[in-house]
């Protein structure tokens, strides 16, 4: 008899603590709305901060861009800790990225609101003060890029270009800069060709 009521009791148990991580205290449609609304946030506001962001040029960028992930992760999950609102809330951030992925590709109009356009930093030789001052590169910051991409010398890079994931790529004088060499004047490494570019 205290054999079967032990065994009720764990069973009984079993099931509260799966019910617990399963059941949802929010609604399926309020999860998928702060996930959207989380993500939205982050675009436009990496899209306003820059590019620089992105690549953590710096230990600063790096702090700031773990606390926001701390920082949003309520705002996603709410009241909800059950697995169930965790999956929820991923896939939609999955879903949505892949829709803006696919989006940006379609759409150059898209890309460029999005994404922002490259930066010239370096043109011909010389940095250029004013994109350097907007993208927040300090000439320290750009030659300690030069160096980790092989240049002895900021003077041996011929044209810099901050990419919109943040990461600046240059090139010597003979290399190619802007076109993917097996596309003749073609497309842009990772994307298609924009129209007037």
């Amino acid at each position: 008899m205290l054999l079967r009521a032990g065994l009720v009791c764990g069973a009984s148990h079993l099931f509260g603590m799966w019910q617990d991580m399963f059941d949802l205290q929010v609604s399926a449609g309020e999860k998928v709305l702060r996930a959207i609304l989380i993500y939205v946030f982050l675009i436009a506001v990496l899209r306003i901060v820059g590019k620089r962001e992105l690549g953590q040029a710096n230990t600063l960028d790096l702090v700031v861009l773990l606390l926001v992930a701390n920082a949003v992760q309520n705002g996603i999950i709410g009241d909800d800790i059950s697995v169930t609102g965790a999956v929820i809330g991923a896939a939609t951030l999955f879903a949505i990225n892949e829709f803006l992925s696919r989006t940006t590709y379609a759409f150059p109009w898209a890309a460029r609101a999005v994404e922002g356009e490259p930066t010239l930093l370096i043109s011909q030789g010389k940095p250029i003060p004013g994109a350097l001052r907007r993208s927040g590169i300090s000439l320290p910051e750009l030659r300690a890029s030069a160096r980790r991409q092989g240049f002895s010398d900021l003077a041996d890079v011929h044209t810099a270009i901050l990419e919109t994931n943040g990461i600046v790529t240059m090139f010597r004088e003979d290399e190619p800069g802007y076109y993917h060499p097996a596309e003749p004047g073609g497309i842009r490494i990772g994307k298609r060709r924009r129209s007037g570019s």
